[in-house]
């Protein structure tokens, strides 16, 4: 995909650049942080020589933290941390104006998407970065010989932090890896800002559903969940939460919310939205008591959070019927919709956080790396 002149990468398309680059220079704008940062990476070079392989969306603000941080020294390689984030005019800028090897495709496939991870590694980091741990998960058990070379590593979301805690406390972490996403900056105000108004973005533009007066149940009252339930409220939504944990169900009460069991909350939904980083949140016996018509989608980082093989299992059949909207035949003959295939609904269908936010989500990444 890369002309000789440029470092290998692989994109869908890169006569896609000229886009990409108006895109990148607009994010720019909106990130003054980062681009402080940046300045004085440029002068003092703290990142000189470092090989960096990150595992980010690869979306115009990702690009300018790119930009950052090879302006700071670093070699860079850059895939995706989820087959449906990718902006494809970003990638192919990355590639053909910032030089920046970037391995990711917009819709790629599972055989795509790992072979993007291993094409990062490839690089032979002394520093990863990732979102939602796979790339580190992917070195420590593919590639335990690279680890040696391995300084240290950042990880951006509560999923992967998850994730590298578990690995930690059995012992298979074998590098240290800065928690980005428990800095106030970051959880504070991307999860809930950030998270809040573009999981909406993405369930409007992907349904074009009038919000006002439906119901919509959103799965778990963490910073994303008040997000998107504060700015769902905003909207005109009838407000239902599920919440495993007593006292954030308790918080979601008094901050004017009705919280139900998720069982009880299927009866009722319009609209579905998961963000809790947990598993089959969203089950078969959830979907036998969903109206005909009902809209699932989650936000969370990986496509588990909704049960889709329990979904096929009680369906005849499906179809697209918008783009990225695929409409399940129940076998009694109600209609159920799932959004962005239950990934990430804020990239898969719109176009993730506002630059403003995810400048101080990648400054905090910057000066981790630093």
């Amino acid at each position: 995909m890369a002309t000789a002149e440029l470092k290998k990468g692989d994109v869908k398309d890169i006569s896609l650049a000229d886009a990409g680059k108006r895109k990148i220079e607009w994010s720019q704008q909106q990130m003054p942080v980062l681009q402080i940062i940046r300045k004085r990476f440029i002068k003092e070079q703290p990142l000189k020589g470092l090989r960096v392989s990150a595992c980010l969306h690869v979306t115009s603000e990702t690009a300018n933290l790119m930009i950052a941080l090879r302006d700071g020294g670093a070699e860079i390689v850059l895939c995706a941390s989820n087959p449906l984030s990718t902006q494809d005019e970003v990638a192919a800028s990355l590639n053909r104006d910032y030089n920046i090897p970037t391995y990711a495709i917009k819709g790629e496939d599972n055989e795509t998407y790992y072979s993007h991870l291993r094409a990062a590694l490839d690089h032979k980091p002394q520093m990863t970065m990732d979102d939602g741990a796979d790339l580190v998960t992917m070195l420590l058990t593919k590639r335990p010989e690279q680890v040696k070379d391995v300084i240290a590593g950042t990880e951006e979301t509560t999923t992967g932090v998850i994730r590298l805690r578990a690995m930690a406390k059995d012992g298979t972490l074998k590098y240290p890896v800065i928690a980005v996403n428990d800095a106030q900056t970051k959880h504070f105000f991307d999860n809930r800002y950030g998270t809040g108004q573009s999981t909406l973005d993405g369930v409007i533009r992907a349904t074009n559903l009038l919000l006002a007066g439906l119901k919509v149940v959103i799965a778990g009252y963490g910073w994303c969940g008040r997000g998107v339930a504060m700015r769902a409220k905003g909207h005109g939504a009838d407000v239902i939460i599920t919440e495993i944990d007593p006292v954030k169900g308790i918080e979601a009460v008094m901050d004017g919310f009705r919280v139900l069991p998720m069982v009880d909350a299927a009866k009722e939904g319009d609209v579905f939205i998961t963000v809790t980083g947990n598993k089959n949140v969203i089950r078969a016996e959830h979907f036998e008591h969903m109206k005909s018509g009902a809209v699932v989608c989650n936000s969370g980082h990986f496509n588990v959070e909704i049960d889709i093989p329990a979904l096929e299992r009680l369906s005849s059949g499906k179809r697209e019927v918008r783009p990225l909207v695929d409409e399940y035949q129940l076998k009694d003959g109600r209609r159920i919709c799932l959004i962005g295939e239950g990934r990430l609904v804020n990239l898969a269908t719109a176009e993730g956080h506002p630059a403003s936010v995810m400048d101080m989500s990648f400054a905090n990444q910057a000066l981790s790396a630093e």
